[in-house]
């Protein structure tokens, strides 16, 4: 990365101004095949073995996706083994949405975690959610502008289905107790998205994902739904037709694995992001270290756009101890200039991310960005030129933001802010239909673990819609599979890891490296029992919600 202006001299000569005009410059695909990371071949490798063999896949999630097996059969001797209608995998919005609509339908549900209940993204997420409630919107338009951001390269059956649920998960989720912000006649207020057509993100301040779990977790503990915590699942069930029928977790509280024998599994165990792919730092939470992929694939499950990442443009990137942090597309939204080291806008702020990302990778490279030190750079968030505009709107619709920069040692009333792109969300992953039914039976899957709803590129509030909406509806799918099994099959095993193992030893792969992560590397944990001290290595972890 080129060095640009010195942090200090282009913070000396920052001046903050009200309003500054559009940037005449024009991008189109040219800006990201050269600057965003996704087009950087060197970076994918084909799979060689399981159902995606042939397939191009980011290095680094190859390496798991192709990884052995944590445990073999003989380390199940003696395990408790529970049994249950559905088990859901996974204790963020997708998982707790599905939980719950499994539970109302009348199955015995099992919730099982990797941290605590509500450890999740879901609880990151700042910028809000997506629904066309607006009367001059409509679902068609907000489906036109999901297929324009993803450049086309979506599922286009489960882009209609999520945005046609729109409306009655925004209702739901009242219903269950969340708050969004409301206009002087008590109507729900909405913001745009870049790269939205229309003002659809339904909000409250800048921590809508936050509210959102609140409610959700309340609900699930308020439930008849037995939850598992500090339980990472390390591998899938399967019948003796090579259906799913369960998982194996490792209880982090009692040093053991506990078998879970289920008619119906459902995995949300979100994105990839503490892998840290091409070295970016990420908004990820501490678990999210793509699980749920490498038990699903194992398994036999079909996945897609294994190469598909998205950079959030706005992750602080100074100081360096915050690096990664996310900063809410809603600041933009607000009216936030991007600006380079030379106090000039380089981009209009609400096109879609991954232009957004690619323009401030590019500036960077090209020498106009703000150098922090150490190899890092990045642009300004002109955050005080939106409180020039409207005086005492960050305190009011920003508070996390205000928090942020005191950690930070900033104001951001008076001071901008220095960001680059973050690690932040996983595109791709496990085929799904519109019950989040995946390609194995007894299989389904819901939120960031699942491919094909957003294609090569993510608007703004389109997750927290996406967890919901097939959370719900993987849910009821899965409580109906389970009432109409029957006693459920005579045999469960882990056969499939013999037959995996078979072609990585066909294909002269090494079984020494194992998978899924469970935590990121600099956790340091040795194996599964090696939890000495977990809680406070939790801790420390959680807190920073960052590296």
């Amino acid at each position: 990365m080129a060095k640009g202006i010195p942090y200090n001299i282009a913070l000396k000569h920052y001046r903050p101004q009200a309003d500054r005009p559009m940037p005449r410059m024009e991008f189109g695909e040219e800006l990201l095949h050269k600057y965003h990371p996704d087009y950087i071949r060197e970076n994918c490798i084909d799979l060689t073995v399981g159902v995606n063999a042939g397939d191009p896949c980011h290095r680094q999630l190859a390496e798991v996706l192709q990884g052995d097996s944590r445990i073999d059969e003989a380390d199940l001797a003696g395990s408790p083994e529970i049994e249950t209608d559905v088990l859901v995998i996974g204790g963020g919005g997708a998982g707790c949405a599905a939980a719950l609509e499994a539970s109302l339908a009348g199955a015995k549900v099992i919730l099982a975690t990797k941290l605590r209940l509500g450890d999740s993204n879901t609880v990151m997420a700042e910028g809000g959610i997506q629904a066309s409630v607006e009367k001059d919107d409509t679902p068609q338009k907000h489906y036109e502008d999901t297929l324009k951001g993803a450049h086309g390269e979506l599922d286009r059956k489960l882009a209609a289905q999520m945005v046609m649920d729109g409306p009655e998960v925004i209702r739901w989720l009242i219903q269950q107790g969340m708050q969004f912000e409301l206009d002087q006649y008590g109507d729900l207020m909405t913001r745009r998205a870049g790269g939205t057509s229309a003002p659809r993100v339904l909000y409250f301040r800048d921590y809508t994902g936050l509210e959102m779990m609140r409610v959700l977790r309340e609900a699930v503990s308020n439930s008849n739904i037995e939850v598992l915590d500090y339980s990472p699942a390390v591998e899938l069930l399967s019948d003796d037709s090579g259906h799913c029928a369960g998982a194996i977790f490792s209880s982090l509280k009692d040093y053991k694995y506990i078998l879970v024998k289920a008619r119906s599994v459902i995995v949300a165990t979100g994105g990839i992001g503490r892998m840290h792919l091409n070295g970016f730092p990420t908004s990820n939470h501490f678990g999210a270290t793509g699980d749920g992929l490498v038990l699903a694939y194992r398994l036999g499950a079909h996945l897609r756009d294994l190469d598909i990442f998205q950079y959030h443009p706005s992750g602080l990137a100074y100081p360096p101890h915050l690096a990664g942090t996310l900063i809410t597309e809603g600041v933009r939204s607000a009216g936030a200039y991007l600006l380079n080291a030379g106090g000039e806008r380089f981009i209009d702020e609400l096109k879609p991310r991954d232009y957004v990302a690619s323009a401030i990778i590019r500036e960077c490279a090209e020498g106009r960005g703000v150098y922090a030190g150490d190899g890092k750079c990045g642009i300004w968030l002109d955050t005080p030129s939106i409180e020039l505009r409207e005086p005492g709107i960050i305190e009011k619709r920003f508070p996390k933001l205000l928090h942020l920069g005191t950690k930070c040692g900033i104001d951001p009333r008076k001071q901008p802010m220095l960001i680059y792109p973050t690690l932040h969300y996983q595109n791709g992953g496990v085929i799904i239909d519109q019950d989040g039914a995946s390609s194995v039976p007894g299989l389904f899957c819901a939120g960031e673990v699942c491919g094909g709803v957003h294609g090569r590129n993510r608007l703004m509030g389109n997750s927290l819609l996406d967890i919901i909406a097939f959370g719900r509806r993987a849910g009821v799918a899965a409580a109906k599979r389970a009432h109409g099994f029957g006693r459920g099959p005579k045999k469960i095993t882990i056969e499939h890891l013999r037959n995996f193992r078979r072609e990585l030893m066909l294909a002269n792969m090494p079984l020494t490296r194992k998978s899924p992560l469970l935590f990121p590397v600099y956790a340091k944990f040795d194996d599964d029992t090696d939890y000495d001290g977990l809680r406070k290595k939790l801790k420390i972890g959680l807190s920073n919600d960052q590296d």
